[in-house]
């Protein structure tokens, strides 16, 4: 059986880090949750369209991807992201809807708490 290793990817790690540092310091579940889903091999982490953000998130929402953020579909909405990946379409569509696409040191220091934050997979 092969013995369990991690991320070796340098930044997955460090951001892995700081997700547990957070989730440690506030007690927050939601950054746990997503450091032990970026824990898991890449094949695993989930691909998601910006069509099921439209259609799962209202005018406003925040939502965290443990994975990346294709461009599939329209976005009418304004809506703040943070994935581990955003491809260039779904990163425009975005921005020209009224949303924010931020990496997750920028929503760990915008919201440090983890409230009022949908993880999208």
């Amino acid at each position: 059986m092969a013995k369990k290793t991690g991320p070796t990817n340098p930044n997955t790690q460090k951001i892995v880090y700081k997700l547990k540092k957070q989730s440690r310091e506030k007690n927050t579940k939601i950054y746990k949750s997503i450091a032990k889903r970026l824990e898991k091999p890449k094949r695993i982490h989930p691909t998601t369209n910006i069509s099921k953000l439209e259609k799962y998130l209202n005018k406003g929402d925040t939502a965290i991807i443990p994975g990346k953020l294709l461009g599939d579909g329209e976005i009418t909405k304004p809506i703040t992201i943070s994935a581990k990946q955003f491809s260039k379409t779904a990163k425009t569509k975005i921005e020209q809807a009224g949303g924010k696409c931020l990496t997750y040191e920028e929503i760990l220091k915008k919201n440090p708490s983890g409230s009022k934050i949908k993880i999208m997979s």
